[in-house]
């Protein structure tokens, strides 16, 4: 019997960044909240509200906010976010991962010309921050149907403005211009290959597109492994929270090429039936999971043989 560890399994840079600064904020003894659940996953959460960190989950609760340290998980948020943070003077630390915030000032600068296109998840924290930094009215398409019905003028007319090529946004019954540009950002951890799928429907359109990959390598080389590992088992792990986008996605493409595909947030959700015929598991995870539950996993599948 053979058990593959994926390499790139487990918590990626801006999500490991982003729990270390919880933990080590913790340290200097006073009020800490995030904005948001740090990151997708359960148990990590739930360890550190044990050990004291609060977790806001509106605008209403953090504008209310008047003391402690409110810390901005890898995700990103809205600039009206920051805004906010700033005109009531809080003490906050910017935890947004490097790649997303790259997102934000393409976008920023970008809508300011364009029709701004971002493929991935609607109502996933990163993308909400994303649309939170255009200029104008940002499109979410994350399935071929949306991207062939999508039209740049009649999404803009929707809600309520076209921009043109000055940066101004005129009210839609001021405006004779036809379609700017369109750029268009993907959500880092989106699917790869379906990212190529919504491109080349946009490109059949004709439309002047600028095309900004901006997929995490660290998401693709996950993708890619995962792919290529679950190929080859016979049985495939994924271990992950439900609630994590990119941990989803992964079980979605490991299912694909292998049809006894396990979803599981820890060992204690495993149940493996295991004959003779299996020689090979494979096990990866997503980019939420720390080390210490994939290990758990591993030793579980070793037990069982």
């Amino acid at each position: 019997m053979e058990i593959i560890l994926a390499k790139t399994a487990g918590f990626c840079f801006g999500v490991k960044r982003a729990v270390d600064q919880v933990y080590e904020q913790l340290k200097q003894k006073k009020p800490i909240y995030t904005y948001g659940p740090i990151i997708h996953n359960e148990e990590v959460v739930k360890d550190l509200i044990d050990k004291g960190v609060a977790i806001i989950e509106t605008e209403e609760e953090l504008a209310a906010l008047r003391n402690g340290v409110v810390i901005i998980r890898s995700h990103g948020v809205p600039e009206r976010i920051i805004t906010l943070l700033k005109e009531n003077g809080l003490e906050y630390i910017d935890m947004t991962c490097p790649f997303v915030k790259r997102i934000h000032e393409i976008v920023s600068r970008e809508s300011v010309h364009s029709h701004i296109v971002i493929i991935g998840n609607p109502g996933h924290p990163e993308v909400e921050g994303i649309r939170g930094w255009s200029k104008t009215p940002a499109a979410v398409i994350a399935t071929k149907e949306e991207a062939c019905l999508y039209d740049p003028e009649e999404y803009q007319c929707q809600n309520g403005v076209i921009p043109d090529k000055t940066g101004q946004n005129h009210p839609v019954e001021q405006s004779g211009k036809k379609s700017s540009p369109i750029c268009i950002v993907s959500q880092t951890t989106f699917n790869y290959n379906k990212f190529q799928e919504l491109i080349e429907i946009f490109m059949k359109k004709g439309y002047d597109i600028n095309i900004m990959n901006t997929i995490c390598d660290a998401t693709r080389k996950r993708q890619a492994e995962a792919r290529e590992i679950a190929s080859d088992a016979d049985i495939m792990i994924v271990v992950g929270d439900t609630q994590s986008s990119n941990s989803r996605k992964l079980y979605e493409i490991c299912r694909q090429e292998c049809t006894r595909t396990y979803f599981v947030q820890t060992s204690r959700d495993l149940e493996l039936k295991v004959d003779d015929t299996v020689r090979k598991i494979g096990i990866t995870a997503g980019a939420s999971t720390p080390n210490n539950i994939i290990e758990e996993v591993q030793n579980y599948v070793r037990s069982i043989f």
